[in-house]
């Protein structure tokens, strides 16, 4: 079985055109987390041949981020494998429901904080030959789910030589635009949302979402 890279693609890449003369379809599975959303985040992916065959272990820990910014970095990552490997059909399964009918057009893309990201994924998706994405549950993309955790272990852990002060604070990193890091929506307790509750439960509209500990008041509109 041959080596599984650890691969790690910066989110914006090189504009040109995928050419290969592959016409096998390479599967991923990929997924995205953060612990405190934000927080400690990290995405992993599992990409295969068509025979099942494993091609590769994508995991990567992206500092402080969301847990949607952890869902297409996980997305960008397999379409960058797919294209730094000259594979231009990609099918890619995601537990982000949010993230999968955004890709396909179900969804509208309104945070400010997504756009440039579903932007990039666009991109890299018009070099390829061919792209399918679907929706799964979680208990179905075990292996990408494990491997965004070990990124996250990874990141938080940060060993440090013994005697050697311990490593500062993690700290957000800013987004990849020209803009630089967007507002956090969260700044002000005041701040309001606009969303529905069905069956006991609050959906937000425009694909927002609340850290973890909130606690929200349900105006009637």
């Amino acid at each position: 079985m041959p080596p599984r890279p650890s691969v790690a693609p910066s989110l914006f890449s090189d504009p040109s055109p995928l050419k290969s003369e592959k016409s096998v379809w390479i599967n991923a599975h990929c997924d995205g987390g953060a612990r405190g959303n934000p927080g400690p985040a990290g995405y992993g992916a599992l990409i295969q041949d068509d025979q099942g065959m494993v091609l590769a272990e994508l995991s990567e820990f992206l500092g402080i981020r969301t847990n949607n910014y952890a869902e297409y970095s996980g997305l960008l990552a397999c379409l960058q494998y797919a294209i730094d490997h000259h594979h231009p059909r990609l099918r890619v399964v995601s537990d982000s429901e949010l993230m999968v009918k955004q890709i396909q057009g179900k969804y509208k893309v309104n945070s400010p904080d997504l756009k440039p990201l579903w932007q990039e994924a666009r991109n890299r998706i018009a070099k390829l030959e061919a792209f399918e994405i679907s929706h799964a549950l979680r208990h179905k993309n075990k292996d990408a789910d494990r491997l965004a955790n070990e990124a996250m272990d990874r990141g938080m852990k940060r060993p440090h030589a013994p005697g050697q002060p311990a490593p500062p604070p993690l700290k957000a990193t800013p987004y990849p635009t020209k803009s630089g890091t967007p507002p956090d929506p969260y700044a002000k307790a005041d701040t309001m949302l606009r969303g529905f509750t069905k069956d006991g439960v609050v959906h937000l509209l425009g694909g927002a979402t609340l850290p973890d500990g909130v606690f929200v008041k349900i105006i009637r509109e």
